[in-house]
């Protein structure tokens, strides 16, 4: 059977290797592919039966004209493909779970680590003299805040706000978190379960690591902020949705939110009008949680599993059964 991967580069910009999924036959790889151009998307298929996608949509009108088996979705989300319509042509699909639980986690307390203690800013005036050239041993440009003591507030305890708050507990923080399965009063582990108002009203930090769903499509908002501690610090590095970026600016901007760490954005790439990119306080990464190395040769690794898996008549890792 003929593979094709629409959109390989962001997964394997040069430094980790295609060979595994190669032997398995036929194998066209594409660094990118138009996100909106149907005839393009199509055109790259051809006759594939095998299509690995990152971003790249794979849309009804484009499984109706293509002869599609099988999808690998080369990420944790799908919300990219049609899997209701791939369902129906008994196309399954398949998705990346738990590749990169250590790497978000590890990257939420960067977020917040820069905001405390402003290391790369700091960097840099050593670099540019300032130090050199200061009356006293040493200098801050900012305030330097330490997490020992602190109250984080987790929304979404799967496995990697559950990482995350074991690394929070490590810097000496009280952990809270909100999941909807879990009932408010009890704990796992340094965890205490508390209400979503509770934990608005008691987190010095809060940390967002909940899918996005609409239960939680825009919960960092002006309602919710009015909630919170003057001062909070919010980190989102799990969906961009998750937050009315045009409030949390209102509130980073009056210090109701002394700072905010964001991965993630409402429309990625991030837009040259996003009212985050002119907030106060605000720390913007490109999506780039998940991309640790040993993160990448894992999603690789289950890409490679999974089609392996399908190909022996026991696809594993499905999402629409």
């Amino acid at each position: 059977m003929k593979t094709v991967v629409l959109d390989g580069y962001t997964l394997n910009p040069g430094d980790l290797s295609w060979e595994g999924l190669k032997a398995l036959g036929e194998c066209k790889i594409y660094d990118r592919t138009s996100l909106t151009d149907d005839a393009k998307i199509i055109s790259r298929i051809g006759d594939a039966e095998i299509v690995l996608t990152n971003k790249t949509p794979l849309t009804k009108k484009i499984l109706d004209t293509c002869n599609v088996k099988y999808i690998g979705v080369l990420a944790t989300g799908y919300n990219i493909v049609d899997v209701e319509a791939a369902k129906e042509k008994n196309i399954p699909v398949t998705n990346i779970p738990d590749y990169s639980t250590q790497a978000t986690a590890q990257f939420a307390m960067a977020l917040l680590l820069e905001i405390c203690n402003h290391v790369a800013h700091h960097s840099k005036a050593v670099h540019e003299g300032h130090w050199a050239s200061n009356p006293d041993f040493c200098f801050w440009d900012y305030p330097l805040i330490e997490l020992a003591g602190k109250t984080i507030g987790i929304i979404g305890y799967g496995k990697i706000g559950q990482t995350t708050g074991r690394l929070a507990a490590a810097f000496g923080m009280k952990v809270i978190a909100f999941a909807p399965s879990r009932k408010a009063g009890t704990k796992l582990g340094d965890c205490s379960f508390v209400s979503l108002d509770e934990l608005f009203k008691n987190s010095d930090v809060i940390a967002l690591h909940c899918p996005l769903f609409p239960s939680t499509q825009g919960i960092i908002c002006k309602e919710n902020i009015s909630k919170m501690k003057d001062g909070v610090i919010i980190i989102n590095n799990a969906r961009g949705g998750l937050v009315v970026e045009e409030d949390l600016r209102e509130a980073l901007d009056s210090g109701k939110v002394f700072a905010a760490g964001v991965d993630v954005v409402s429309s990625e790439p991030i837009k040259s009008d996003n009212p985050l990119l002119g907030a106060k306080n605000c720390f913007i990464t490109p999506h780039i949680s998940w991309a640790s190395k040993e993160s990448r040769v894992r999603l690789m690794n289950i890409a490679v599993e999974n089609l392996k898996a399908w190909l022996a008549g026991k696809p594993v890792n499905v999402v629409n059964k």
